[in-house]
C-alpha cells in the first residue's frame, strides 16, 4: 500500500475481541490528498457491528509524518467514534520503507480516551450506582440509537433534531469532563457546517449554552451547556434513555 501513486484510506474494522471483520478501502484520493467522508466511515462500521476501527492511509510523498490535516481528522473521527462507542484504535500512515502510528505516538496527546465500558453489580450489593454514570450512559445511548435511525432511514432533514444532537453531544462531553470546540460539535451535527454553526450562535443567544475563549489558542472558542441546562439534562436523563 506504501508504493501506490495515490492516496488510499483503509479500514480494519473489529469486533469487541479485536478480531477482524473486514479490510475495506473505502475511499481513494490523489497524489497529494484525500478526503474523508466520517458518515461514510461510521455507517460502514455500525452495518458491521465493529467495535473498533484501524484507519491506514498512505503517503505517496515518502514522508511517513502525519500532517497536520492528518491529526485533526483523526480527532475528528475519534469523538464521532466516542459518541457511538465505536473506538478509532490506532491511525496509521504508511510509505514504502516507513510507518507512523498516529494514536500511539502522543501525537494526540491531551486528547484522553474514554473507557467505553461501563460497570455492573450484583443485585443487593452495598455498592451505590452513580446516578451521574446513569445519565451519561443513557446519553451515550440516545446518540447512538439516533445516528443508527438516520443511517437505517435516511432523510435526515425529516428526522433529525440539530439543536438537541448539540445539546446531547455536549452533555455527554460534560460528563466525561472535556471540552468541546464549537467547529467540533458542528462537525457531528446532521445538518450542513455552515447551518450548524448559525444554530450553534441561535444557542448561545438563547442562554442555553455559553462560549468560553480557549486561553492558549485565541483562534478557538469552546462551547458548554449553562449550568441550569446541564442540571436539567442529567434530571432528564436520569429518568431513563429516549
Amino acid at each position: 500500500m506504501g508504493s501506490l501513486s495515490d492516496e488510499r484510506l483503509r479500514i480494519l474494522f473489529l469486533d469487541g475481541g479485536c478480531h477482524l471483520i473486514a479490510d475495506e478501502v473505502l475511499q481513494t484520493g490523489t497524489l497529494a490528498q484525500l478526503a474523508i467522508y466520517p458518515r461514510t466511515i461510521f455507517r460502514r462500521a455500525l452495518e458491521l457491528n465493529a467495535a473498533g476501527l484501524i484507519l491506514v492511509h498512505n503517503h505517496p510523498s515518502g514522508d511517513h509524518r502525519p500532517s497536520a490535516e492528518d491529526i485533526e481528522a483523526t480527532r475528528k473521527l475519534e469523538m464521532i467514534g466516542r459518541s457511538l462507542n465505536v473506538e478509532i484504535i490506532d491511525h496509521i500512515v504508511v510509505t514504502s520503507t516507513h510507518c507512523h502510528h498516529v494514536m500511539s505516538n502522543d501525537t494526540l496527546a491531551g486528547t484522553p480516551v474514554p473507557s467505553a465500558s461501563l460497570t455492573l453489580r450484583s443485585p443487593g450489593g452495598s455498592a451505590r450506582i452513580d446516578q451521574g454514570d446513569i445519565a451519561h450512559a443513557n446519553a451515550k445511548a440516545a446518540m447512538r440509537r439516533r445516528l443508527l435511525r438516520q443511517q437505517l432511514i435516511g432523510a435526515p432533514e425529516l428526522f433529525g433534531d440539530p439543536a438537541w444532537e448539540m445539546l446531547v453531544d455536549l452533555f455527554v462531553h460534560e460528563c466525561e469532563r472535556k471540552r468541546l470546540s464549537i467547529s467540533a460539535l458542528c462537525v457531528t451535527s446532521s445538518i450542513p457546517m455552515s447551518s450548524a454553526l448559525r444554530l450553534a450562535q441561535r444557542l448561545c443567544d438563547a442562554g442555553i449554552t455559553r462560549r468560553v475563549p480557549d486561553p492558549i489558542d485565541g483562534r478557538r472558542t469552546f462551547i458548554r451547556l449553562d449550568p441550569a441546562v446541564a442540571h436539567r439534562m442529567r434530571a432528564y436523563f436520569e429518568a431513563g434513555a429516549e
